[in-house]
């Protein structure tokens, strides 16, 4: 199968084969998409609702942001979904189940209508103050430079 290409400002590039599943969520309020591992990451409100993966297996399908206790009522209602073998800390539905265009789109569905058993807070990101950052000096202190010996 060839990829489709879409034209962004005079240049070609290939349209994630996912995207159908994310594009009924992006005329909501809060709606950010994001790369993340090589995949395309979906955001609402500032949750991370879910992840969608076209790369080899176990990237490639859709992983469901939740929290562990939450996993068995989704697994409940969607038995394809199982725990990622590298982030069991989230859902995995496999690109290669039997009904994954019908599972995602009401994961989907249930992202949209902002479900309590989908999406997670990210943690904030830790900042480096900035006297611990390589390169950088504190304010009055000159740089010396190094010379070979």
């Amino acid at each position: 199968m060839r990829p489709r290409f879409e034209k962004s400002l005079g240049r070609a590039r290939p349209v994630h084969r996912h995207q159908w599943l994310w594009e009924p969520l992006e005329a909501e309020p809060g709606f950010v998409l994001r790369s993340m591992f090589g995949a395309k990451a979906v955001y609402l409100d500032g949750k991370l609702m879910g992840c969608f993966c076209a790369g080899e297996e176990p990237w490639c399908g859709m992983l469901v942001s939740t929290d562990r206790p939450r996993h068995a009522a989704l697994q409940a209602e969607f038995p394809e979904l199982m725990p990622h073998p590298i982030l069991p800390k989230w859902l995995y539905l496999p690109e290669t189940a039997d009904r994954f265009e019908r599972v995602a789109t009401r994961l989907v569905a249930l992202a949209r209508q902002r479900d309590p058993r989908i999406g997670v807070m990210p943690s904030p990101k830790k900042r480096l103050p900035a006297k611990d950052k390589p390169g950088r000096t504190s304010v009055g202190k000159k740089r010396t430079p190094t010379r070979p010996r």
